[in-house]
């Protein structure tokens, strides 16, 4: 029985079916796929029914992103903002253009299911972006803080990489969880398209919806697996960039 995260999406289903194909998958297998199903890329739909499917054959777990709470206000409300447009989300309207109001509706529900976060038995923290509150996640006042947060992943980032979780200036929000995995802020930011890991954090979004591939990770051995850089697999198309 093994555990799969994986990372943002952003509309590539071509990227997520060439994953699937790649992992020997078992019925007794996890999967945690950390939020950003849509914007980017062509397919959002296609990505939301492969999820849906998904479900049915294994246990799933899925986060809530960002852009999933913008879509989903949007198909709630009808309203939206230009900086949604923006970064991705005129793919997704013009992919939902011709959707069936019955998918549309399996699509909202699907939507509404998305967990802010997940704890495992391990105590292994699983969510979007980040959480803002030194004693974890269960305090935190701002909920909208983890899937847009990106101070924790910062603060990770600059924690000199000697200082052990004893000092005395090692970030509380470092010491709270044995791991954790987050997307959010790609790790082509820092040069790279592979998962990067400072301290206790794994960053699972290797910018699927720019230049850089889909990833999934064991959680349980930390193999990884990624899929073409995806704007290679849609090449008529700009994605995010």
């Amino acid at each position: 029985m093994s555990t799969y995260v994986v990372g943002d999406i952003h509309g590539a289903y071509l990227a997520l079916e060439e994953l699937l194909q790649t992992i020997s998958l078992k019925a007794s297998d996890s999967l945690i796929f950390l939020g950003d199903y849509v914007d980017g890329w062509s397919q959002s739909p296609e990505v939301i029914d492969a999820l849906i499917s998904l479900k049915s054959q294994y246990n799933c777990i899925f986060i809530r992103g960002n852009h999933d709470d913008l879509f989903l206000n949007y198909l709630k409300t009808g309203r939206f903002s230009q900086e949604w447009i923006i970064h991705g989300g005129q793919s997704t309207l013009d992919a939902y253009r011709n959707i069936s109001l019955e998918k549309l509706n399996q699509h909202i529900a699907f939507l509404e299911s998305l967990q802010p976060y997940y704890v495992d038995a391990s105590n292994r923290l699983f969510l979007h972006a980040g959480f803002t509150n030194q004693k974890g996640i269960a305090f935190e006042y701002f909920p909208e803080m983890f899937f847009w947060d990106r101070t924790l992943w910062e603060t990770a980032v600059a924690t000199d990489e000697r200082m052990t979780e004893n000092h005395p200036y090692f970030p509380m929000r470092l010491r709270i969880y044995t791991k954790v995995f987050i997307g959010h802020t790609p790790t082509t930011r820092l040069g790279s398209t592979m998962p990067l890991h400072f301290h206790n954090v794994w960053n699972l979004d290797t910018g699927a919806a720019f230049k850089g591939p889909l990833t999934v990770m064991e959680v349980e051995t930390e193999r990884i697996w990624q899929s073409t850089p995806v704007y290679q697999l849609y090449p008529k198309e700009n994605g995010r960039n």
